[in-house]
């Protein structure tokens, strides 16, 4: 029997995705959970994920032999863009099927596989298909990583639309306090009228307060 496969997004690039990702694995993995990250897709990086590396010094864990194959990071470009650029600027395609049985593999062995995308929900993996249509066509459920920037009760609110318009299942969302900004009143009506937004249209989704880490 497989594993469960979670899509970790954000409202934004830059967001905290990645925090996010390796903190909240961690957490799992001390609970007793067997959880893997995988990274969808991969750009401006060579030979290997940054952000799965980022995830294993959260994970407080050395790299898995699934780091070590490839399945992990499946899909690795050099320039640092949206996918659908960064494969056409390298005349290489990206390969969704090689992608969707390396999350098989990895849904095989383990209970759960969280997967962390690239940028917003909106971000082209190709020229036809959107980030969020390529998770709605898995059934996976989505956490969704915000915080109290300027800006983000828009872009959170446009992203749980989309995520509702497609059927998509809310698993969470995610405020990452590390990315809060400069004011303090901004962001603590942010998580207020966030949590309360989520609460209401989303009953069965989860708050995950993510505190600010250490990544140095």
């Amino acid at each position: 029997m497989s594993g469960e496969a979670i899509f970790v997004s954000g409202i934004d690039t830059e967001i905290g995705k990645t925090v996010v990702t390796g903190w909240l694995a961690r957490q799992w993995i001390e609970q007793g959970r067997e959880v893997i990250t995988q990274k969808l897709v991969q750009t401006g990086c060579v030979g290997a994920s940054d952000d799965i590396l980022l995830h294993r010094r959260l994970m407080g864990c050395g790299l898995f032999d699934e780091d070590r194959d490839g399945s992990t990071m499946p899909a690795l470009y050099a320039y640092p863009a949206s996918p659908h650029l960064a494969a056409r600027l390298e005349g290489r395609a990206l390969d969704l099927d090689a992608i969707a049985a390396a999350t098989a593999r990895l849904r095989a062995r383990y209970g759960t596989v969280l997967v962390e995308g690239a940028g917003g929900l909106m971000v082209p993996l190709t020229e036809q298909l959107l980030t969020i249509d390529y998770v709605a066509r898995q059934g996976w459920p989505v956490i969704l990583v915000t915080s109290g920037r300027l800006g983000s009760i828009n872009h959170t609110l446009l992203s749980l639309e989309a995520i509702a318009a497609r059927g998509i299942a809310l698993h969470g969302i995610a405020w990452n306090s590390r990315d809060d900004g400069s004011d303090e009143v901004i962001a603590t009506e942010s998580r207020r009228y966030l949590r309360e937004c989520m609460q209401a249209r989303f009953p069965r989704a989860r708050w995950y307060d993510v505190p600010v880490l250490a990544l140095d």
